[in-house]
């Protein structure tokens, strides 16, 4: 068995755990994940559904060091935290280093950009880091994003990751945009393309993550097109990612969401 053919169908607890919220007394709501880019921004972070460590100066899904993903996942206690560990070209290798130790370092969903076209390279990225998270660790949840303006950057679809996603045993996929200029992923993916792309991830027994400059007036249509999870940062520090989270801005996201 070749290093990249062992396949992880996983548990999918991270799927079931937000499932569980959508299915229980027939209330359905997405999620809220918001990330927090230091140990003292996640402080306010706290009540979302999900704390989300990145380091936006390194990128659209910039990892941040693995002793501040272990220290807020020791102030989160049981509420689950997710690592970006990158945007990352077709190396699988370095990729499934960076997944495993971000695992390690406490991260219940581990989440990695593809910023690279090719099909077969995506295949092996993808399984690479879902063997790298689920053989020492199935309950973990494998999140595989892409990008609304994959056309500009020049890499793979949204749509074609997940298939690939699916098949090699991920839980999520994820749309986000990877040029971090301001643009929303609403300028390059409408309403009815964001839907189809969160029912054919359903269709794959798959969750959705959708991302990427979102806004507080996009929350409406958000929750008709019904992802499980939407991802926040701008948003919550004023509309600049660059800047500080802000306390009462997570309140708000908080309480438009659910």
């Amino acid at each position: 068995m070749g290093v990249f053919d062992m396949k992880y169908p996983g548990d999918n607890k991270g799927l079931e755990w937000v499932m569980h919220i959508k299915n229980k007394h027939h209330i359905i709501y997405m999620k809220l994940l918001v990330s927090p880019s230091s140990i003292d921004e996640a402080k306010f972070c706290l009540d979302a559904d999900i704390i989300d460590v990145k380091r936006p100066a390194e990128g659209s899904l910039g990892a941040n060091f693995p002793w501040v993903i272990r220290e807020i996942k020791k102030m989160a206690g049981e509420k689950p935290v997710s690592a970006a560990i990158g945007d990352y070209g077709p190396t699988p290798g370095n990729a499934a280093l960076a997944a495993y130790g971000a695992a390690c370092a406490g991260a219940d969903f581990v989440k990695i950009g593809l910023m690279f076209s090719d099909k077969e390279a995506a295949k092996e990225v993808i399984e690479a880091v879902v063997r790298a998270v689920k053989e020492p660790f199935p309950e973990k949840t494998v999140v595989i994003a892409g990008y609304s303006d994959y056309e500009r950057l020049g890499s793979i679809s949204p749509f074609d990751i997940s298939p690939i996603a699916a098949a090699a045993g991920a839980d999520f996929s994820m749309i986000d945009t990877g040029m971090k200029d301001g643009k929303s992923t609403f300028e390059f993916m409408d309403a009815e393309t964001l839907t189809k792309f969160t029912e054919l991830n359903r269709s794959l027994g798959l969750g959705t993550a959708l991302a990427g400059s979102l806004k507080f007036e996009d929350v409406p249509v958000l929750k008709q097109i019904d992802p499980e999870i939407i991802g926040v940062r701008g948003m919550v520090c004023g509309g600049d990612r660059t800047t500080m989270v802000k306390e009462e801005l997570v309140r708000k996201a908080i309480e438009l969401v659910h």
